[in-house]
Parts: structure tokens; C-alpha cells; sequence
């Protein structure tokens, strides 16, 4: 059998990421490949971890991409910071506190849950006491923005009160990063990971990562051996770190890594708050229409994510239909609800690149006539015209 090259369809995607490519990050990823101990490459590197360092509002010098999906950079935290005997209290309201679960136990650690019901922020009551039942307890974990559910987190204040009872925290920031306001220095978030592919607007297979000097120093006088060599910070360090002689570690994804940069050039430029608003301005444009349209979201509005949205889905819709007519007959890409949301939302993003008022409409459009065709109880032909009002004011 002769297999030809691959040509993708064209898609807009609004699901829970991938999110929408920049041209210019796909125009970057092209240019010519050089070695990734290259003069050239390394001058860049350095660039990137400074533009790194303003998208997480921090000085850390340890800020840092790495090479591979955020699930990584979330395996990195747990393996460089956790070792085997220790207490770690970490926060579930969704799918991800789920995986730093099974992060915690492959350490050799103990986890202590909180279990929080999803589709709600992690509770700072419930984190203080599991705190002081817990005094032995080394590190705290959560989910700064859960992406299975679209709430957002106080981490300001739970990283606040992880230090108050000398715990470090780990913060997953794959969703909230320049999509929410996030202040690593600020909050003093001990260690923080994120993925390109959300509102970064990158490809995915990188995953930024940054780490305070409280953390530095709990790396530098581990008992044990990291799990991981490939993970290992002690070892990346030397390839990355300040001042690094560029010692070989590994290979590194020098086009992808082209395609990095050039997204956080452009998150630059439009400046950093300037993405934070613009994220809830079309936020709120999508919010008046699924609500004109009928529909509900499933968060309250207190702790609802601009860049994911959780809508309820009507009584007696087949959802998978409508996510395969949208995918098939508008080239529209919107998320399933996972786990034990299955079937009960639909997560439509509104990230990065893909966070736009065109987007929105043509979502809204969309999913009005589909709806409508099935015979769905809508508000059909509201939609539109709700979101239009609400950027016009």
C-alpha cells in the first residue's frame, strides 16, 4: 500500500486544547533546523526563559521549558520535590489533582486528599485543617485552573497557607497561563508547570515549568536519588540552567522550540494583562449568548474560567452527535466532559490565538442551528445577537 503525505483538515479548535496556532509560531517552527548546542540556538534559549519569566511574573531563576507535554513538567515537579516517606496533601476537584495522585504514590510518598466536588474551587477552610491534621506533611498540591471542569482556584491564598504550616506548593498552572491572572513571585509559588498548547497558543510537546529558591534548595538536599533521569533537575540544570556550560543532556525540540519562542514574542507584544482581559472579554461576549440561547454552564460564575467553558447539556440531546456535526459540517471543534462529567457538559475553549470575537460567533451560530435541527428546546436565532450586544458595550 502507497501512503502519501498527511494534509490535515483545517479546524477551528474550541475544544480544551489543542487550541488555534498563531501562523507566525507555525511560520517559526519551519525555519532551517541548527544544533541544539548551536551558538545561535543557545542565545535563544536564553531569550525564551526571560520571556518565560514575564508570563509567570517571576524572577526565579530557575524558569525553564521542558521538553516534552505538560504532563511532564507535572512529573518533574512531583519526582525533583517528593521523596519516598513523605506526606503530600493534594487538593482533587477534577481529572488533573487525580494524576498528581498517582504523581505522589510513584514517588514512594503518601497522598492526603482532599476531595473537593467538582466543578468547585479547591476549599482553603478544608486545606488548613487537613493542614493541621497533617503536621508531618511536606508539600501541598493543586489545580490552579481544572481543565476537566472549568473552575478556577484561590492560589494565592493556598499557597499562603501551604507556607504557613512550612509546606511548599505545587501549583498546576497548564490552563491559567496567559489565559487568567498568575503571579508566581507574587503568590510565592514554590514550583509551577503549564503546557504550550492552551493559551499560550503554542503546538503541544513542551511544557514551561519554574521553581523558587525554597524549592531549589529542597532539590540540592534530597536524601534520595530523583526517580527520574530524564526528569532529574540536578542533571537538566546543566543544559539550561544560569550560566550553564550547554553540557549535553538530551536533544532538545529545537524547531518546536523556534515555535515557543515566537508565541511568547507575540504574548509580549500584546502584553501580558492585555490576554488576561481579552480572554474575559470574550468570555462574557460567549456567556450572553449560551445564555440567550437557553443553555446553562455548569460553574458558578464566582470561580468560572474564562479560556474553558463548562456548558450543561440540554435534556435529551445526544452530545456526542452534536460535537460530530459541528466537527464534520462546520470543521468546529468543541470538548467532551471527562470523567464523571461525560455526557453532562460540553467544554468549549476560548484560548490563545482561538479566543476571539469571530470565534465566538461563528461557535454560537453553530451550535444554534444544530441544536435546532435536533429539535433541541432552545431559544433558537438569540445567540448571535446577545453576544454582539455584549462586545458592544
Amino acid at each position: 500500500m502507497a501512503i502519501s503525505s498527511f494534509h490535515p483538515p483545517v479546524r477551528t479548535l474550541m475544544g480544551p486544547g489543542p487550541s488555534d496556532v498563531n501562523p507566525r509560531i507555525l511560520e517559526a517552527m519551519s525555519r532551517p533546523t541548527i544544533g541544539h548546542l548551536d551558538p545561535a540556538f543557545v542565545g535563544m534559549m536564553e531569550e525564551t526563559k526571560a520571556l518565560l519569566q514575564y508570563a509567570f511574573q517571576t524572577e526565579n531563576k530557575l524558569t525553564m521549558p521542558v521538553s516534552a507535554p505538560g504532563s511532564a513538567g507535572m512529573e518533574m515537579c512531583f519526582v525533583n520535590l517528593v521523596e519516598p516517606g513523605e506526606k503530600v496533601i493534594v487538593c482533587q476537584n477534577g481529572v488533573f489533582g487525580m494524576r498528581m495522585k498517582e504523581n505522589v504514590e510513584r514517588c514512594g510518598a503518601t497522598p492526603i486528599m482532599i476531595e473537593e466536588d467538582w466543578g468547585k474551587p479547591v476549599s482553603p477552610a478544608k486545606l488548613e485543617e487537613t493542614l493541621q491534621a497533617n503536621p508531618d506533611a511536606s508539600v501541598v498540591a493543586f489545580v490552579h485552573a481544572e481543565t476537566s471542569t472549568g473552575a478556577i482556584s484561590d492560589a494565592e491564598t493556598l499557597v499562603k497557607l501551604a507556607h504557613q504550616y512550612d509546606c511548599l506548593a505545587i501549583v498546576d498552572a497548564v490552563t491559567s497561563l496567559a489565559g487568567s491572572p498568575l503571579k508566581v513571585d507574587e503568590w510565592e509559588i514554590d514550583a509551577i508547570y503549564s503546557g504550550t498548547q492552551k493559551c499560550v497558543s503554542c503546538t503541544p510537546g513542551i511544557s514551561p515549568v519554574s521553581f523558587s529558591e525554597r524549592a531549589i534548595n529542597k532539590i540540592q538536599n534530597r536524601k534520595t536519588k530523583v526517580q527520574s533521569w530524564f526528569l532529574d533537575l540536578n542533571l537538566v540544570m546543566g543544559y539550561w540552567g544560569s550560566n550553564a556550560q550547554r553540557s549535553y543532556h538530551h536533544t532538545a525540540p529545537i524547531n518546536s522550540l523556534y515555535g515557543f519562542h515566537e508565541a511568547l514574542v507575540i504574548l509580549q507584544e500584546e502584553g501580558l494583562e492585555n490576554s488576561w482581559e481579552r480572554h474575559a472579554t470574550n468570555h462574557n461576549a460567549l456567556k450572553a449568548g449560551v445564555e440567550a440561547m437557553g443553555l446553562s454552564f455548569f460553574v458558578d460564575e464566582a470561580y468560572r474560567l474564562p479560556q474553558l467553558n463548562a456548558v450543561t447539556i440540554p435534556e435529551g440531546v445526544d452530545e456526542a452527535a452534536v460535537r460530530s456535526t459541528l466537527l464534520n459540517s462546520y470543521n468546529l471543534e468543541i470538548g467532551a466532559g471527562l470523567g464523571s462529567m461525560a455526557g453532562k457538559i460540553w467544554r468549549i475553549g476560548l484560548m490563545g490565538f482561538a479566543s476571539n470575537e469571530t470565534n465566538v460567533l461563528n461557535c454560537l451560530g453553530a451550535l444554534d442551528a444544530v441544536l435546532s435541527e435536533m429539535g433541541a428546546d432552545i431559544r433558537s436565532g438569540k445567540a448571535v445577537s446577545a453576544a454582539k450586544a455584549a462586545y458592544s458595550e
